[in-house]
């Protein structure tokens, strides 16, 4: 959705306010494409403060598909935003004295998509796990542990130790 400024930048002080959905199926980072599990709502509300800058206040609801860094089964990660930021649209390249930039400000109008897509970026954590307990995948035979068992063995030896082992192998009874 794109929402046009140029009546609301025409007068200090005007206020307008918006409700959508978000549109975008699936969320894509790099390589990574992650559907959009639930379509929430976007709430903004855009204020001229005075000199061609304005205040966004927004809340985005949604959640994303996403897989467990362990184990790699899916997890709704819900995401529930509140943002407030000021836009100062006098400047040219459409960032402000911070060095922040606006890629959602195309001239006069204000891309809805871009912006929740900006906001879910910067507030998707780092990783993402489906319980606090999760035993992940076996790294020989790929099987998820947290619902099955496998039989392989998983010790894993410190290479600095080897000439101790084939003592104690050469040693072992039979």
């Amino acid at each position: 959705m794109l929402i046009d400024l140029s009546e609301l930048l025409s007068t200090d002080n005007k206020k307008a306010e918006y409700t959508t959905k978000i549109e975008m199926d699936e969320f894509v980072i790099n390589d990574s494409v992650y559907p959009v599990g639930d379509k929430g709502d976007v709430i903004l509300c855009i204020q001229n403060v005075g000199k061609r800058k304005l205040t966004v206040k927004a809340e985005i609801h949604c959640s994303l598909d996403i897989p467990c860094d362990r184990c790699l089964e899916n997890v709704n990660q819900r995401f529930d935003i509140s943002i407030a930021k000021e836009i100062d649209m006098s400047r040219p390249s459409g960032d402000n004295e911070d060095g922040e930039e606006y890629p959602f400000i195309v001239e006069n109008s204000f891309d809805v998509e871009r912006f929740v897509y900006n906001e879910i970026l910067v507030n998707m954590p780092m990783k993402i796990l489906c319980s606090d307990d999760c035993k992940g995948i076996c790294n020989r035979c790929g099987a998820n542990l947290n619902t099955q068992p496998c039989d392989c063995d998983r010790t894993e030896l410190d290479p600095r130790m080897s000439k101790i082992l084939d003592v104690f192998n050469k040693f072992k009874e039979v």
